[in-house]
């Protein structure tokens, strides 16, 4: 089976040989070009051919068209990303600087055919072409709750989202919600099969509870309700989400749910009971410094915790860049190996 028939079978919980393995490789490929990051993430055409070569060399079952998080920035005209030599870029310069600049913000009129936006599709073209139906291409969007603390930072988007004043909050969500639904079908119309829809505000690691229920829940169910449901992944970054799961499922119907490591497995596959699929995610982060032992014993207790009842797919987070390659082969080995039917 390729990697599109497992997450298929795992999606409507039919016969297959194994449960899909994520594995997202991001900045590797530079290191498998021999290249540094800023000259990787300069063209599409390079990511494209590390990804089909990364997952060639792994075995796992996706492909990613995400450059790194932050490059939504470039589409409302963010000049500067800074590059580390070892790790993901990061915005250089703050698209928002006062809440001035909220009413001056413009959507762009179209995501396709922005110049930003033209590496991506080249990336996206490329492997549509090479691995189209085969591999899910996945796409990494930010949630109009999320996007502002790209374009204005985190310290000045959580005063004006927590205290506002109200009316320059909501306006600027309203425009990153219009961008968010001109971003996602772009990325459908290049070709992406998941669209991983991340939004660190959907989880009461970062709102409390009421605050979900009051700010976040709306503007998640009109985002989703907005661009649909096809591809959608739940997604809070290394924040949990299994106290929030029956929730979003309620009210937006979105079928896939990709868990925190701090999450417990045997939890969220409770909380989803069977109306959708369920990713259990290993803590990436500790793979710097595990032994392939160690990696192995993390794999098997994930999947053993998962994998009862089907509809479970393994997965990883943004895999840190000096994770050592022998424990990237363990990983996806372990996967392959517990994970069969």
């Amino acid at each position: 089976m390729n990697g599109m028939e497992r997450l298929s079978a795992a999606i409507n919980g039919t016969a297959a040989d194994r449960i899909p393995i994520f594995c997202n490789l991001i900045d590797q490929g530079a290191k498998e070009l021999g290249m540094s990051l800023e000259e990787y993430y300069a063209r599409g055409e390079h990511v494209a051919a590390a990804q089909l070569q990364m997952r060639e060399k792994y075995g796992y079952d996706n492909l990613w068209s995400l450059f790194y998080v932050g490059r939504e920035a470039g589409l409302f005209g963010c000049r500067r990303m800074i590059y580390a030599p070892d790790g993901p870029p990061n915005v250089g310069e703050m698209v928002i600087k006062t809440v001035d600049d909220i009413a001056r913000l413009t959507v762009p009129d179209s995501i396709s055919d922005h110049p930003a936006f033209a590496e991506e599709l080249k990336c996206l073209q490329i492997l549509r072409q090479e691995a189209g139906g085969k591999y899910p291409i996945c796409a990494y969007i930010t949630a109009s709750m999320t996007l502002p603390a790209i374009l204005m930072g985190m310290e000045k988007w959580l005063p004006l989202l927590l205290r506002g004043p109200v009316d320059l909050r909501d306006e600027l969500l309203s425009k990153c919600h219009e961008f968010f639904v001109k971003e996602v079908a772009a990325y459908r119309a290049a070709g992406a099969d998941v669209l991983v829809y991340s939004n660190p505000f959907g989880s009461i690691d970062f709102v409390p509870f009421r605050l979900f229920e009051e700010l976040s829940l709306p503007w998640i169910k009109k985002d989703i309700e907005a661009a649909g449901v096809q591809g959608m992944v739940y997604y809070c970054g290394s924040a949990r989400i299994n106290m929030v799961i029956d929730r979003v499922l309620a009210e937006t119907a979105i079928k896939a749910y990709y868990l925190s490591p701090l999450d417990d497995v045997a939890e969220g596959k409770q909380a989803i009971a069977g109306r959708g699929l369920c990713c259990g995610v290993i803590n990436d982060i500790r793979m710097i410094d595990w032994s392939p032992a160690e990696v192995r014993l993390e794999v098997k207790r994930l999947i053993e915790a998962g994998k009862p009842g089907g509809k479970f797919l393994f997965g990883t987070l943004l895999m840190p860049y000096n994770i050592p390659e022998q424990n990237i082969r363990a990983l996806v080995d372990a996967a392959t190996e517990f994970g069969r039917w």
